[in-house]
């Protein structure tokens, strides 16, 4: 693997980013079709189980979103560009909504956990131990806008994708290959 495939570049992301794109894509949608169990079916044993691994995939998340953060500062002058224009804008808009609800959501629950004075051990790993103090507002805050919130970058992410589709469909601009595509750019065909 050559350097020039692992960072981004003008032309397409890096396997880096795209790691860490599908691969949050991925923990979302587990994460959602969890909670979307959850409802649809209440307490069963297949919404226990996605349920069971909540907290966990959450906390990951949290973790992955800060590491895909940083790397995309480290990667922010070599990254594909978004068009000039209202659409350009709105294309930066909605990638900092994304952005800040992927932290501000599993940020809530972690914050409503520690307020809980509950011990907490994601997949097993101690990150802190039960305390006789609570914080109650940490726990109230948690309570009111985890979960909307969520379901608020559920509709975000969905705008996400069709935006995707309609760049591809009615616009005529092909963005998906950029996150997608080939690592290396297409070789000019022989003359």
């Amino acid at each position: 693997m050559r350097r020039d495939q692992l960072l981004d570049s003008p032309a397409r992301y890096g396997l880096v980013s795209r790691v860490l794109h599908w691969g949050m894509a991925a923990l979302f949608a587990w994460q959602f079709a969890g909670m979307g169990l959850r409802l649809l079916l209440g307490r069963h044993p297949v919404s226990a189980f996605f349920v069971g691994t909540h907290a966990g995939v959450g906390t990951l998340l949290f973790v992955l979103v800060l590491l895909r953060g940083a790397w995309g500062l480290l990667n922010a002058r070599r990254r594909p560009s978004h068009r000039a224009g209202w659409l350009g804008w709105a294309a930066r808009l909605g990638h900092m909504l994304i952005y800040a609800l992927m932290l501000v959501v599993p940020g809530l629950a972690l914050l409503r956990q520690w307020g809980s004075g509950r011990a907490f051990a994601p997949f097993g790993l101690p990150l802190w131990g039960a305390r006789e103090s609570t914080a109650p507002a940490l726990v109230q805050a948690g309570n009111a806008a985890h979960g909307e919130l969520a379901w608020l970058l559920l509709a975000v992410v969905a705008g996400h994708v069709a935006m995707v589709i309609l760049h591809r469909r009615l616009l005529r601009h092909d963005v998906l290959p950029r996150m997608a595509g080939p690592l290396r750019p297409a070789e000019a065909p022989p003359a």
